[in-house]
């Protein structure tokens, strides 16, 4: 079988621009004579096909809706994924799940197109680089935002900043003195917004901050989201011979693989060292983990909801939304050197 053209092959070999393409194939005016003949040349020479997304949502058929997300083993993603599910299953619509993995997000948009199975788009922590903005204003895809924010588009962003600040403010009024992180090897705009949340709360309590104590787990699995990674950090600061009095781990996958290490190293938490995580899965509640709640699952209901409500009606005003995460205290700050 013959792989099927894309839009942006026409771009490429005609020399212009993706919106450029569309604007041909959709008859606007605003596009000289020559760059039409030289589009459509293109197009029939490359036997390219456009998508028919336009005609299919004015004629209110069954839609069917895609969703790509960086990872499906790790339980923050699977968390927004069930709320999706779950509200798409009222619905008349269908679903697929597209793993971008680790792709580059303007590769792994590029292949959704590629495919061109699905008539709406849910993009789950994947930011909108202008050429991502360019493919979806060329195709006209209904599209929302998880977890990413954008001028253009509906969205609903997780406020990291704050959750990262509540965080340290905890550790801070709990009592602790010498305050470690453990960070990720992939820096997104999510995780360097937490991180930075964090620090701003030592620093506006006028903590002494110690950056020796703020190790990376280098696990390269998930970008260092995994419970490999906080394994391997707590053996760092085995090795440094220096342990923080309490931790701020980058999520709760990450505080399982420190509370391990911990204790496999003859301590525990909260005992010797508090320990705190970040997302509140399914059994951070049976660790006593102290976390944040970042409302994934009704994240994902809210986005669902949402981009049925723009596929009915696509002229709506933009709804954006910004989350603001929970404080979930539990047993693994408790200091018990008060």
């Amino acid at each position: 079988m013959n792989k099927k053209v894309t839009i942006y092959e026409v771009a490429k070999k005609a020399g212009v621009a993706i919106s450029t393409v569309s604007r041909v194939l959709n008859g606007s005016q605003n596009v000289s004579e020559d760059t039409k003949v030289k589009v459509n040349d293109v197009i029939k020479e490359l036997n390219f096909r456009p998508q028919v997304n336009a005609r299919k949502l004015a004629s209110k058929e069954p839609q069917m809706l895609a969703i790509a997300v960086p990872s499906f083993t790790t339980p923050f993603f699977n968390e927004v994924l069930k709320g999706v599910k779950d509200e798409i299953s009222k619905m008349d619509l269908d679903i697929i799940l597209y793993n971008t993995g680790s792709k580059n997000p303007e590769e792994a948009v590029h292949n959704f197109f590629d495919r061109g199975t699905a008539d709406a788009l849910i993009l789950l922590s994947i930011d909108v680089t202008d050429k991502i903005h360019e493919v979806l204003q060329a195709t006209q895809t209904p599209v929302v935002l998880v977890n990413s924010a954008h001028e253009s588009y509906n969205y609903f962003m997780l406020n990291d900043y704050k959750g990262g600040y509540m965080s340290g403010e905890h550790l801070v009024k709990n009592g602790f003195q010498n305050i470690g992180m453990i960070s990720t090897v992939t820096k997104n705009k999510s995780s360097s917004e937490r991180e930075r949340g964090f620090i701003d709360a030592l620093k506006n309590y006028k903590m002494n901050i110690d950056e020796s104590l703020f190790i990376t787990g280098e696990s390269e699995k998930h970008g260092g989201f995994t419970e490999e990674a906080g394994f391997e950090a707590i053996n760092k600061y085995a090795e440094m011979g220096k342990f923080p009095d309490a931790i701020f781990c980058a999520n709760d996958t990450q505080a399982l693989g420190a509370i391990h290490a911990i204790n496999k190293l003859g301590m525990s938490v909260p005992e010797d060292i508090a320990l705190m995580g970040y997302d509140n899965i399914k059994f951070s509640k049976y660790m006593d983990l102290t976390t944040v709640n970042q409302k994934m699952y009704s994240t994902g209901v809210q986005a669902t909801s949402r981009l049925a409500e723009i596929i009915r009606n696509p002229d709506q005003n933009l709804i954006q939304t910004t989350i603001d995460p929970e404080l979930i205290e539990r047993g693994s700050t408790k200091n018990s050197k008060k």
